[in-house]
């Protein structure tokens, strides 16, 4: 089933829905936030929240009972956080959706519908996962409450993927760039805005932290004046990601300050990439992180080669027990 018909299904069930959850650990609870982010920004009486796997095992909302639709996201399938999430989401009587590249895999079978996406053809299908959960909310919104911009975001689906092969297509100089000058800092600083925000957290605690064992930090560039800015000074690494919609004045302010202070910046901006020239403003913003995560990927790759750090490279997961 793909996420219409699913809604579909849901909807011929339970004709009132009043909460959407998003559960996952990691990457992928982190790309779910598109999807939160949207809802926040558009539903007027469904309610979403976002949660990673253990703490939604261990403090359960409330807001997860019958009434309720739970996403739960693994990219193996085999998370045990949160195929524990799955099933207890079930128990609890929610309709329960799996997203993961594998149909055969614990979190597939323990959901009631299943999204099953790809990761290993190119760049733009490992943004499927955050594609399909972001279509997800978008088609429960459209069911549920009715949205005026339904056909401007089905027109964005249909062209971000190529417009991600698009921009990673001539990336490589770019990203070695940035790779051969930051290698050997003791610490990056990571920030963004909006939707993109999470696309921040994950390059810094996943391929930054977990993937390269480099101390790194984020932020949120509108709290970046209430706290972190205390620490610019010249040649300090930053990596900020510029967002194309309304919260790209927070960005820019941002940048300003960086460059008052000659901090050392590199700077992702989803318009060098031809996102607002692609898809409609009304919808833009929502589409900012599929596009820059597609190229943090690439600053990642190259970042492991001038390291000699392969990206699969772990001291502890998957090694110990923890």
């Amino acid at each position: 089933m793909n996420v219409k018909e699913i809604v579909a299904d849901i909807k011929a069930k339970k004709p009132e829905i009043k909460s959407l959850l998003f559960v996952g650990c990691g990457a992928s609870m982190s790309e779910m936030f598109p999807a939160k982010y949207f809802m926040d920004r558009n539903a007027k009486t469904l309610r979403s929240s976002i949660h990673t796997a253990n703490e939604f095992n261990y403090s359960t909302p409330v807001s997860c009972d019958e009434t309720a639709i739970v996403v739960t996201c693994s990219l193996s399938g085999g998370t045990p956080e949160a195929v524990a999430a799955t099933k207890k989401a079930r128990e609890l009587g929610a309709s329960v959706v799996s997203v993961t590249i594998n149909p055969e895999s614990p979190l597939a079978t323990n959901a009631e519908y299943q999204i099953i996406h790809g990761f290993y053809a190119n760049y733009a299908a490992k943004m499927e996962k955050m594609g399909n959960v972001l279509a997800f909310a978008c088609e429960v919104l459209n069911a549920y409450e009715g949205y005026a911009d339904y056909d401007a975001m089905q027109d964005g689906f249909a062209k971000i993927y190529d417009l991600i092969e698009n921009a990673v297509s001539t990336l490589t100089p770019t990203a070695k760039k940035f790779a051969d000058s930051y290698a050997d800092d003791p610490m990056i600083y990571v920030m963004g805005s909006g939707a993109a925000q999470m696309s921040a957290y994950s390059f810094s605690m996943f391929l930054l932290m977990e993937m390269q064992w480099i101390p790194s930090s984020y932020f949120n560039a509108g709290e970046f004046f209430h706290g972190p800015f205390e620490l610019v000074d010249k040649d300090v690494p930053y990596l900020l990601l510029m967002s194309d919609g309304p919260t790209r004045p927070m960005d820019s302010r941002a940048l300003t300050f960086l460059q008052r202070f000659d901090a050392k910046v590199t700077v992702v901006d989803a318009k060098d990439y031809g996102l607002s020239s692609a898809i409609d403003k009304s919808v833009v913003e929502f589409f900012n992180p599929m596009l820059i995560t597609g190229v943090l990927r690439v600053y990642a790759e190259q970042l492991a080669i001038v390291r000699n750090h392969p990206l699969t490279m772990r001291r502890y997961m998957w090694k110990i027990e923890y």
